[in-house]
């Protein structure tokens, strides 16, 4: 597959795009720029961009019935209403937000919940993958650093479950190569769900590699021949 294949989504580039999925409901996509502080959402069939922009870093989110979205954020897990605006709070953060923040999380086929967390500091390694399920919020595992990679298998008896500072890849090759250095997750889209949709990072990257690379922090999409799965819905 060539180089040219891929396209930057005419929207603004984020500082570090996260948690993209497909909502088979409304046919668009949804994704988070932590540090922005912003929710994005893209519709590809009129090229409608919307974005919402909060006061904690929102990390992750999966998609509720009722077009309602379960946020973890920085301060916590939320119910939000996309077309109000409005917030409820479902649980505090089980962590001192000002050293540890939500990162990568993503509904199982259940409709739980499992969100992991980044702790700054980076040492010791404190972070912890998290579950909520029914209204609590109960700590699954603990002992690394920036939990990511959250993904499950089609039977969904497998959970894939990264630390990014563990140093360890599995690289699987497919001949796809980003224009970016820093991809950070992707998603199937499209109605047939034959559209790969990746958020990419900005944040914190040297001015050269910017000035190279001027799709970076940008979703980018291109067609694939096999279908990836459909999002899991959460369910409170």
């Amino acid at each position: 597959m060539s180089d040219d294949a891929i396209v930057a989504l005419p929207a603004p580039p984020s500082g570090l795009g996260e948690s993209p999925f497909w909502h088979p409901d409304e046919q668009a996509l949804w994704w988070c720029d932590i540090p922005g502080r912003a929710l994005h959402r893209f519709d590809p069939a009129s090229g409608a961009h919307r974005a919402w922009a909060f006061d904690s870093e929102p990390a992750c989110c999966a998609p509720l019935p009722r077009g309602e979205l379960l946020l973890a954020r920085r301060d916590g897990l939320w119910r939000f209403s996309p077309g109000n605006g409005a917030l409820a709070l479902l649980a505090a953060p089980p962590y001192d937000p000002a050293h540890e923040r939500f990162n990568d999380g993503k509904a199982d086929p259940q409709g739980r919940l499992w969100v992991g967390t980044i702790y700054e500091p980076r040492q010791p390694p404190l972070a912890s993958l998290h579950r909520f399920e029914a209204g609590r919020l109960d700590r699954m595992a603990e002992g690394i650093t920036v939990s990511n990679g959250l993904a499950f298998s089609p039977d969904g008896r497998t959970m894939y479950w990264s630390d990014t500072t563990a140093h360890t890849i599995y690289a699987f090759d497919f001949e796809v190569r980003l224009p970016v250095r820093c991809p950070t997750m992707p998603c199937f889209g499209g109605a047939d769900l034959r559209t790969l949709y990746v958020t990419t990072a900005r944040h914190n990257r040297p001015a050269d590699e910017l000035a190279a690379q001027p799709d970076a922090g940008r979703v980018l999409s291109l067609r694939v021949d096999v279908p990836g799965l459909p999002v899991n819905f959460a369910r409170l």
